[in-house]
């Protein structure tokens, strides 16, 4: 078994470099870098460290994943972050887990940060909650799983991982690796902690209250807004 990683992208000419090289060095597996359409170089960098870049021909994270999923040709799919790095033994966990009947999962969180409150968070992410269905921690599922429940809906442009998530885990095995992975916490700054948690929590039930993509959109940016 082989194993695609995918990265969904939209001006990461900062980070993508960094991420692809630590990924090829780890990991001998194909990597396939699906832009939005960035306006840096995020594209040129990327294929000069070594990965398949490609835009997407529609931008959204949920179309440049399937997008990116739709020129995979392994039969395991990574979904990583532009700014998450997996644990250096990422690839022995998956096909591990794959041997062993799970069809998907996901890593621990730990922030790239010494903030108490930011280990806190990171800790509850060894629980098996919706709000840890997010894509920070990576997700590995495989394409014949992928492929049977549609991929991602392409017309969703916030929350849709956890949405995927919860469709793909009906009557399948779903781990949670002991490892982590290293998330950013570019999220936090300038901003508060509680800030980003209310954000987090109105969004959530929001989207369980039903409301419109564009409705939790605009509240998420009006609550994220930087003061």
């Amino acid at each position: 078994m082989k194993i695609s990683i995918i990265i969904p992208t939209y001006n990461e000419a900062k980070t993508i470099a960094e991420l692809i090289i630590y990924l090829k060095k780890n990991s001998n597996s194909e990597i396939i870098v699906s832009d939005g359409g960035s306006v840096d170089n995020t594209i040129e960098i990327a294929k000069n460290a070594g990965a398949s870049a490609v835009i997407s021909p529609n931008k959204g994270r949920a179309a440049q994943m399937n997008y990116g999923a739709s020129l995979a040709t392994s039969e395991i799919l990574y979904f990583v972050h532009a700014d998450s790095f997996p644990p250096k033994n990422f690839t022995n966990d998956i096909l591990n887990a794959v041997k062993q009947g799970y069809n998907l999962g996901r890593y621990k969180t730990k922030f790239n940060s010494t903030k108490f409150l930011l280990k806190l968070n990171a800790w509850f992410t060894k629980f098996d909650w919706f709000m840890c269905l997010g894509g920070d921690q990576t997700l590995f599922v495989t394409k014949n799983l992928f492929d049977k429940v549609g991929g991602y809906k392409q017309e969703m442009i916030i929350m849709e991982e956890y949405e995927f998530c919860l469709r793909a885990r009906k009557n399948e095995r779903y781990i949670i690796f002991d490892n982590t992975t290293l998330v950013s916490a570019r999220k936090y700054e300038g901003r508060s902690w509680w800030q980003v948690q209310r954000t987090n929590y109105i969004t959530i039930k929001l989207y369980k209250k039903g409301a419109t993509q564009k409705e939790i959109v605009d509240k998420y940016k009006q609550l994220l807004s930087k003061k």
